[in-house]
């Protein structure tokens, strides 16, 4: 459809941004609800954020999705944060308010639950432990939305020891870490393994485990998307692992913010999922 004066706008913010599929995902919803609406990619430099940031009630915009590498550094940029954001240390949906402030918020938390809640019916987070491989933003982001659904225990590990134990730290939570080297032997009986690093990504290095020691009924959740399944989700899947690719999470996420941008709460369909994959 066609733009009128009156559009209202949004987009995603990161460096590079090419990459992003949010552009993909949003557009679907803007075209089916057939909003008077645009959702764009605003490549930004890290030095150029603040003044980004600043700049969007000026432009007319209702908010932005923040991507890599800005979801940390815009946290002290906002007028209000809120408390899922300040405990995950990241805000990746950005509100200009009425009287053009910024209110900062992360969904990354939700819409990874949501993923698992649709795509995982025989898991309940009471089960039992869940491993969680990686400590940057997404991790921070999963870890707790686990301690929240009152997972019993969370063992965290990273390839960098010691941002595991700052993250761990700062999240509190019934969460271990423990020394990557371990990683097999961490698998032992846990009944949710989350990969949240970028290993087994197109172009990165393999994430290399063995999910032997896995519980029989385990849920096996890579955040990755490209590949769609990767190493790791084929390997769980040859074992008779229930899995959950990472692209749920990704439209999950997305829900808040195009309801608080455009004023419609869309449907995650799997003709969107259809839609995006065939545009990726």
């Amino acid at each position: 459809m066609s733009l009128s004066g009156h559009a209202k706008l949004a987009g995603v913010m990161g460096w590079p941004i090419s990459h992003s599929l949010s552009p993909r995902l949003h557009g679907y919803w803007l075209r089916e609800h057939e909003i008077d609406g645009a959702y764009v990619p605003l490549p930004v430099a890290p030095n150029n954020l603040e003044h980004a940031l600043r700049a969007l009630p000026s432009l007319g915009f209702s908010g932005v999705n923040l991507t890599v590498p800005h979801k940390e550094s815009a946290l002290p940029i906002m007028d209000t944060v809120t408390d899922i954001a300040r405990r995950i240390g990241a805000v990746n949906t950005v509100f200009v308010t009425d009287d053009g402030k910024l209110t900062g918020t992360n969904t990354d938390a939700s819409g990874f639950m949501e993923n698992l809640r649709l795509n995982a019916l025989a898991w309940l987070p009471t089960d039992g432990a869940a491993v969680v491989l990686g400590a940057g933003g997404a991790a921070r982001a999963v870890v707790a939305a686990l301690i929240d659904a009152n997972v019993p225990e969370i063992r965290l590990l990273n390839r960098t020891f010691e941002k595991a134990v700052s993250l761990a730290e700062s999240l509190e939570g019934p969460t271990k870490v423990i020394d990557w080297a371990d990683r097999d032997e961490a698998l032992s009986d846990a009944v949710l393994l989350v990969n949240t690093t970028i290993l087994g990504m197109v172009n990165q290095p393999p994430l290399e485990i063995s999910l032997k020691l896995l519980s029989k009924t385990a849920i096996v959740n890579d955040l990755v998307y490209a590949p769609l399944e990767t190493e790791l989700l084929f390997e769980a899947r040859r074992l008779g692992r229930q899995t959950v690719d990472g692209l749920g999470m990704l439209l999950h996420q997305a829900v808040p913010g195009f309801e608080g941008w455009f004023g419609v709460r869309p449907d995650v369909s799997a003709e969107l999922r259809q839609s995006v994959l065939t545009s990726a």
